[in-house]
C-alpha cells in the first residue's frame, strides 16, 4: 500500500468532510454514545470544511489516488486528525501526524498542542502527548508534545 501526502485543496472539500463525518461516527462511539458521535459530527458542514481549507493547512494522505486521510494545524496547534474508518489501524495516522510534527519541527516549532476528543486521547499519550490541563466543555483534553 503505497501511501502519499500532499496539501489539500477546496476540490477536496468533499471527501474531507466525509472522512471527518465517517471518522466520527464509526471511531468515536467507542467512547460516546452514537447521539452524541451523530451531534459531534454535525457540528461541521461541507461549506465550514471550505472554510477550514482556507485558514488552516490541511495536508492529506493518498492511498492508489484516494484521499484515505487527513489532518490540519495552524502554527503550534493540531487543528484536527481523521483516517477513513476502512483504513483506521493501519498506521496511516501514525504516519500522517509525524509528518505533521515535522512540519512543525522544521519551522521552529518547540511543542506542538491539540485538543484530544475521547475517543483519540489514547492514540496521542501513545505517541508521546501529555494532557495540559482541565477537559474543555465539550470534553476534549488538551494536551502537547515537546518536538
Amino acid at each position: 500500500m503505497a501511501a502519499t501526502c500532499r496539501l489539500a485543496t477546496l476540490a477536496d472539500s468533499d471527501r474531507l468532510f466525509d472522512i471527518r463525518r465517517k471518522s466520527i461516527t464509526a471511531l468515536a462511539t467507542k467512547t460516546m454514545s452514537l447521539g452524541e458521535a451523530e451531534a459531534w459530527a454535525a457540528t461541521l458542514t461541507v461549506a465550514g470544511m471550505k472554510t477550514k481549507l482556507r485558514e488552516l493547512e490541511i495536508w492529506v494522505v493518498e492511498v492508489n489516488d484516494a484521499v484515505v486521510s487527513w489532518g490540519a494545524i495552524r502554527g503550534e496547534q493540531l487543528e484536527g486528525l481523521y483516517t477513513d474508518p476502512i483504513f483506521a489501524g493501519r498506521g496511516i495516522g501514525t504516519a500522517l501526524l509525524g509528518f505533521l510534527e515535522a512540519l512543525m519541527r522544521e519551522r521552529g516549532i518547540a511543542s506542538v498542542r491539540a485538543e484530544a476528543s475521547s475517543n483519540a486521547e489514547e492514540f496521542y499519550l501513545r505517541r508521546g502527548y501529555e494532557p495540559t490541563g482541565a477537559r474543555t466543555r465539550e470534553g476534549a483534553q488538551p494536551i502537547s508534545k515537546r518536538l
